[in-house]
């Protein structure tokens, strides 16, 4: 159970309806199973291997919620996480150099490194000086700077790396050098840091990079993909199991690209799939709506070679060692929901303590039945996200003189969300 503080960081987020970006596992039900099944066949020998997995969901299916715990299973098993939303506005998979970009930008380190934040505007950085600190002193410990030797150490670790790309490397080596610079100023070596920054997120000029760092390239379409198999080498190399990608196509984004543009995206994709055994340590998740396999305009119908090596969601519960995962088959029942009321009870006892009046689990679960016998059919509001804040209202005003039926805090919380 988490500290009295996280706890009432997560109760504050579900009283609003907002699933907390940490915690998620402390309330969460249903995906048990699968994601023991994903950290037992995937996770455990990832370093070794490549692998893509396709997740099916239709709009309020959960794909986000199943992202975030997957998110925090990866991190339990030393994986870095990247989610990335692909979209028609910037990133789509024929500009696969702005998939790149938005890959390191949203690079997430496991949050037990206490050095890391999710707020973190530049957690790519972070990555860096890990990777300096781990292949300097072989292990995951102590800050910066590194003694001379140490540097020396990561330094050779870095370029004894084949798999690792000679420009990748020395852009590596050029971040890593401004913290033995002991004579420049630390604004000064924090414009350069950022600087660097920009060329793993396909910033940037050439001349710009050439003349300072020694490079003979930045990220384009042609090299993104190369450079994806670097990232990926360098973060094993620097003391990860492997990193886990997160692809959440926006719902119909392929309908509004030209045809010439979703021609380029399925070819990449189709690339990765092929090439996926090569690129060790990385697991690509791909989170789509029912509407990509079968649209007859714009799905992977249309294209044969990529629909053959994808297939189409089974009406099966979703297994770890399928390609695709369909979310669409997950059923829930009353006796989850009182389970997920029965968990954030227990989150709200840790977050407050002193808390008296509290329901017991008998009065708990009468309750969340009232609740949903009382939930319209058709509400335009999943009923997980009004079920996660009508729980803590009740706990909030459980035993006090006034309190609420179900039916009220039902009509007052989709009153609040129809207004969001």
């Amino acid at each position: 159970m988490p500290d009295c503080g996280f706890s009432q960081r997560i109760i504050d987020s579900l009283r609003k309806g907002i699933p907390p970006q940490k915690g998620i596992e402390n309330y969460a039900v249903g995906y048990d199973k699968l994601l023991g099944d994903i950290e037992k066949y995937h996770f455990s020998s990832i370093r070794d291997v490549g692998i893509i997995r396709f997740v099916n969901g239709s709009w309020g299916a959960g794909k986000t919620h199943f992202f975030r715990m997957l998110r925090n299973a990866a991190f339990r098993s030393l994986l870095l996480v990247s989610t990335v939303e692909l979209n028609a506005g910037s990133t789509t998979l024929n500009k696969f150099e702005s998939v790149f970009g938005a890959i390191i930008r949203n690079i997430a380190i496991p949050s037990h490194f206490d050095f890391c934040e999710d707020s973190d505007i530049a957690p790519f950085r972070r990555v860096l000086e890990d990777s300096l600190i781990f292949m300097g002193r072989r292990e995951h410990c102590g800050g910066l700077p590194l003694t001379p030797q140490e540097f020396s150490r990561a330094k050779e670790q870095l370029f004894a790396d084949k798999a690792i790309d000679i420009d990748f490397k020395k852009m590596v080596q050029s971040y890593w050098e401004t913290f033995i610079e002991s004579s420049a100023e630390e604004s000064q070596l924090n414009e350069k840091r950022e600087t660097i920054l920009q060329w793993f997120c396909g910033e940037g000029t050439l001349s710009q990079f050439k003349k300072s760092c020694g490079v003979s390239k930045i990220v384009t379409k042609d090299n993104a993909k190369l450079l994806l198999q670097s990232l990926s080498a360098f973060i094993t190399r620097a003391g990860f199991k492997g990193l886990l990608i997160l692809f959440d196509e926006a719902e119909k984004s392929y309908s509004v690209i030209s045809k010439v543009a979703l021609k380029a995206a399925h070819n990449n994709l189709l690339s990765l799939i092929n090439n996926i055994d090569g690129l060790k340590g990385l697991f690509l998740l791909y989170a789509t709506t029912p509407d990509f396999y079968t649209d007859q305009k714009h799905g992977i119908v249309t294209y044969g070679a990529l629909s053959s090596r994808i297939g189409k969601p089974q009406d099966c519960l979703p297994r770890a060692l399928d390609i695709i995962w369909n979310l669409d088959t997950i059923q829930y029942d009353l006796s989850d929901y009182q389970n997920a009321a029965q968990k954030i009870a227990e989150l709200y006892r840790s977050a407050y303590p002193d808390r008296e009046g509290l329901p017991d689990v008998e009065r708990l679960n009468r309750w969340v039945e009232d609740y949903r016998k009382n939930y319209p059919k058709f509400a335009p509001v999943r009923f997980w996200r009004v079920l996660i804040s009508g729980v803590v209202t009740f706990l909030d005003h459980s035993g006090e003189e006034g309190e609420q039926s179900p039916v009220e805090i039902l009509d007052d919380i989709m009153d609040r969300f129809r207004e969001e």
